[in-house]
């Protein structure tokens, strides 16, 4: 079972890291392109809002988010907020969740998040740590990859090459920073593509963050990964 405990301590830092840097900007620039396509700053600061709120929901039983749409839609609809509301938004849910979490629960039941995806309980706070790492990043703000908690790097490494693990349109295939190995893509008993590089560039190119450009590729081509 994962260390819960360590997670959320992980993820109040992480939350704290982000909404100082976030309190930096105005009402212009949280209305300006954020690093994902389509999505303003605003629309990331609303999804992780609305993403805490959804976890609350996983949390006690009920559906992550009533539908793609509604999700789609509540987001849309909170990213044009000015930025103190913004911010009181993602702190006040993060609050709502983390107060949830310090209840006494069972830690070892299967919890459904979207689209029939289940898990631990224990492995979920890892997964809002993920949220908040990455979307500091997205927002843009001069938070990048290769600043991000050695530990968290690895694991979201580990979580990503296991989440195409057995994906039949990705070629079996080895990832290395040069010390660490993980192993991903179709079952095979040799691996027909190496990846090598950076831990930054490796969790960059996994999460659709980075294209692969700053890697090493031997035995074929740099695969292309389905989205996540």
């Amino acid at each position: 079972m994962a260390d819960h405990v360590r997670d959320l301590a992980s993820l109040r830092e992480a939350t704290e890291r982000l909404l100082t840097a976030a309190a930096k900007l105005n009402n212009d620039s949280v209305a300006e392109p954020s690093r994902l396509p389509g999505w303003t700053r605003g629309h990331v600061l609303a999804h992780l809002a609305r993403n805490a709120d959804a976890l609350v929901n996983v949390m006690t039983g009920r559906p992550m988010y009533p539908s793609a749409e509604a999700r789609d839609a509540d987001i849309d609809r909170d990213a044009p907020r000015p930025l103190d509301d913004q911010l009181s938004d993602v702190r006040e849910s993060s609050a709502r969740l983390q107060e949830l979490w310090a209840a006494p629960a069972d830690w070892t039941r299967t919890v459904e998040l979207r689209n029939g995806v289940t898990d631990a309980a224990s492995e979920v706070p890892f997964r809002r740590w993920a949220e908040v790492e990455l979307h500091h990043v997205d927002l843009g703000i001069g938070y990048d990859l290769e600043d991000l908690p050695a530990e968290f790097t690895e694991r979201e490494i580990t979580f990503l090459a296991d989440r195409f693990t057995g994906h039949p349109d990705v070629p079996p295939t080895v990832i290395t920073d040069g010390t660490r190995a993980w192993s991903t893509g179709r079952e095979a008993s040799e691996p027909e593509v190496t990846v090598t590089g950076t831990a930054p560039e490796l969790l960059g190119w996994l999460c659709g963050r980075r294209d692969g450009a700053g890697l090493d590729v031997s035995g074929g081509v740099l695969p292309a990964l389905p989205p996540l």
